[in-house]
């Protein structure tokens, strides 16, 4: 099966992605944005949660749905696979890199064909840390809790809360697009991959398992000691399955870790402490995919949360088997030996949520660090931080009114 897609590339839109590579931070340009589909869709109540009593009113294909969040309405992409309206469908968060956004990380996973193929809901939500503007729908980065921005400062306390914002996504999904609430997943690409650990940290009520593609942590660095991870800063309520991918050549997030408190301790180190935190009994196994990749398990976990490492040999910021080809980005190697995307799809559907009891959607228990506390829609957390990819310059928590994704 190819995972690779054909698209056409013009002058200019080269010339984009090499700039943005050259700061260290994978860009796309509008040519390689999906189609937008019919206008922007509101949250319309439904009676129940998925079921007989769930009637999906987000159309089949791309659109934009608005979400209310804490007095403003932002955009997010969202997919639709062909289904019957009344059938409660998977949903899968897709979280860009820094310095991005999430109309254009949708070329960057491919995750629509995969969507349409298995019938799923995939939505590329776009973080509200600004960048300079360079990119159709403009430059924006995750409020990741505890990790400080290039600059070394924190936002402000008024910057947006990301933890209780995506699971007010996740809710506004649901209400207009029948999401099946046990199989909610995330993945994201460098910060969006830190963004998605932080999720499981925080919100294991919510998600069911995670696939953070370049950006996987288990909490924040211990400044004491960057090597290792802050005691209590990620102590899930459930334990998490967790599929990753990582290059050991990545010039960014750097495979055995680094000095930079926006990163730290080395991939290993991350896949380990979670399988210490899903109770695996056994691992790591270590598999050969390919000349390039090998494959690394822990198993027999609690609540069969299994731990999964794709390690590329000499790959470097890169989705493996991306549609796009990124070999020309400036960020190393992107094997096509494997699609990350088919991969963590394959992962997903092996791992739902034990529903009998329902979450609680305003909001879950949580003691510090990235364990989240508060209201779902709107409860600002006063000192969050953010990471992100690259040094670089990076307007620490500017905001952005009357942007793309808000409305």
């Amino acid at each position: 099966m190819s995972f690779r897609l054909s698209l056409r590339w013009g002058a200019g839109a080269a010339a984009a992605l090499a700039a943005a590579a050259l700061v260290g931070l994978t860009a796309l340009p509008a040519a390689a944005a999906p189609t937008a589909g019919p206008a922007a869709a509101s949250v319309a109540a439904h009676p129940g949660k998925g079921g007989a009593s769930c009637s999906r009113t987000l159309p089949t294909g791309t659109s934009t749905l608005a979400v209310p969040f804490d007095g403003e309405s932002f955009q997010v992409r969202v997919h639709v696979p062909t289904s019957d309206a009344r059938r409660d469908l998977p949903l899968v968060l897709d979280l860009h890199g820094s310095n991005n956004n999430g109309d254009l990380q949708a070329s960057v996973s491919g995750l629509d064909a995969i969507a349409d193929a298995e019938r799923f809901i995939v939505a590329e939500p776009t973080g509200d840390l600004a960048f300079p503007a360079t990119l159709p729908g403009g430059n924006w980065a995750w409020n990741v809790p505890g990790v400080p921005l290039t600059s070394g400062d924190i936002p402000g306390a008024d910057a947006r809360d990301d933890l209780a914002y995506l699971t007010a996504v996740v809710d506004a999904i649901d209400s207009a697009g029948c999401v099946d609430d046990a199989r909610v997943y995330a993945t994201g690409y460098s910060g969006g991959g830190r963004m998605a650990s932080a999720l499981a940290c925080a919100e294991s009520d919510v998600f069911a398992a995670i696939a953070p593609v370049d950006g996987l942590r288990a909490g924040r660095a211990d400044a004491a000691n960057l090597a290792t991870i802050e005691t209590g800063t990620c102590d899930p309520v459930n334990p998490v399955p967790v599929i990753t991918f990582h290059g050991t050549a990545d010039p960014v997030n750097l495979y055995d870790g680094n000095a930079d408190p926006r990163w730290g301790y080395s991939v290993e180190v991350a896949t380990a402490a979670w399988a210490d935190i899903n109770g695996c009994r056994r691992g790591p196994v270590s598999t050969t995919v390919s000349d390039e990749v090998t494959k690394l398990a822990w198993s027999k976990c609690a609540n069969g949360a299994d731990v999964v490492l794709y390690r590329v040999t000499d790959g470097g910021h890169t989705w493996p088997g991306s549609p796009i080809d990124m070999n020309g980005f400036g960020m190393g190697s992107m094997t096509t030996d494997i699609s990350a995307s088919q991969l963590m799809w394959d992962f997903f559907e092996q791992h739902a949520l034990d529903t009998k009891h329902p979450r609680d959607t305003h909001g879950s228990a949580g003691h510090g660090g990235w364990n989240h506390s508060g209201s779902h829609h709107g409860t600002h957390k006063g000192g969050s931080q953010h990471g992100s990819d690259k040094g670089g310059s990076q307007q620490g928590g500017s905001q952005q009114g009357g942007s793309r994704h808000r409305s």
